[in-house]
């Protein structure tokens, strides 16, 4: 049974969608085992509405929550009894596999990184989401927001560390990596992007492929894009900008006169199997990559179906041994680099 702890009361809509997140995870997932860190009460509330495995499921009470505008460092250290912490204290002592939240990002990278810890080796940790393409795999893209600013051994361990992700949790056995850049010639970029391209050019491990553009992240047959933390949170929000406004802008056309809602009708199988395409709910949260134990980050705007589908993906990386692949490819990049590094000298 793969263990996944729940801070159920992170997120703009905690507990409710948390809970009805949980109880759809239960059914879709039979060798789950969910632990809920959150009020009792609110939650036994939530839960009563709902048919499912009572012995699949526990609830451990918390007095705390760490709220968005919060501080995180401050959050973290002082609010000992918050559902995010206790969470990852339990998760730090393996009582589970796997952790969920849809909490404050801030709060959920320092939680990760001071009561988790990283994987031995790892430069930095980094946030990974899947971003929906038109192949409806969806592309990984590792970093969007942990680490503002990089350096190429950064870089490098996001290719590894995504790469392993794509292998061990989705089982997309040799993926295709690119970094992000503003062309496609090795000369493009700034010197972060022309060193880490370098570098990402002559390692062994990961299926490299070169320089991407920007449309290349739903557009190509790219699984895996690079970027420093800054330049992929912009091209995040870019996308999920670009997709409510063309979804905003089909609305509004439909609904204009009697004539186009009438058009509407014939298109509406077409427009389902679009939205269902590039439905990023579908897709989960964004993975926590480099820690010493699976951490989910979902949206903070999170309903149940998405927090759903952030529960199976914690799940699906225990089982395929995200972690330990993680590990073993970090080291591996790491000795190469110190032996070129004493060759040198």
């Amino acid at each position: 049974m793969t263990r996944i702890v729940i801070d159920a009361m992170g997120g703009d809509f905690a507990p409710a969608q948390q809970v009805l997140g949980c109880v759809q995870a239960l059914k879709q997932d039979k060798d789950i085992y969910l632990i809920l860190c959150g009020d009792e009460t609110q939650i036994k509330k939530e839960l009563s509405q709902y048919d499912y495995d009572k012995d699949r499921l526990e609830i451990v009470h918390t007095t705390e929550v760490i709220g968005m505008e919060e501080i995180p460092t401050k959050a973290v250290k002082t609010k000992k009894d918050s559902s995010t912490v206790v969470a990852f204290r339990l998760l730090k002592e393996d009582k589970a596999d796997g952790l969920v939240s849809s909490g404050s990002t801030g709060a959920v990278l320092t939680a990760g990184v001071l009561i988790l810890g990283r994987i031995k080796g790892v430069s930095r940790p980094a946030l990974c989401p899947i971003i929906p393409n038109y192949r409806g795999s969806g592309t990984f893209l590792c970093d969007c927001g942990a680490n503002l600013e990089c350096k190429p051994i950064n870089m490098a361990h996001f290719a590894v560390m995504a790469t392993a992700y794509a292998q061990a949790a989705y089982g997309i056995e040799n993926p295709k990596v690119g970094l992000l850049n503003n062309g496609t010639e090795e000369h493009k970029g700034l010197p972060l992007h022309q060193e880490s391209n370098a570098m990402l050019s002559k390692m062994d491990g990961i299926n490299y492929v070169g320089n991407v553009e920007g449309r290349e992240i739903m557009y190509s047959d790219v699984d895996v894009i690079v970027a420093d933390g800054f330049t992929g949170n912009i091209a995040m929000k870019a996308i999920e900008g670009c997709a409510k406004s063309i979804g905003a802008i089909l609305s509004s056309e439909f609904k204009r006169n009697f004539w186009t809602k009438l058009r509407a009708i014939f298109t509406l199988g077409i427009m389902k199997k679009v939205k269902k395409r590039m439905d990023y709910e579908a897709c989960g949260g964004a993975m926590f990559l480099g820690l010493s134990k699976t951490v989910v980050k979902g949206h903070g705007n999170s309903k149940a179906r998405s927090f759903a589908a952030s529960i199976l993906q914690a799940a699906n990386a225990v089982r395929g041994g995200m972690v330990e692949k993680i590990k073993a490819m970090v080291d591996e990049v790491n000795a190469k680099q110190t032996a070129e590094t004493n060759g040198e000298a």
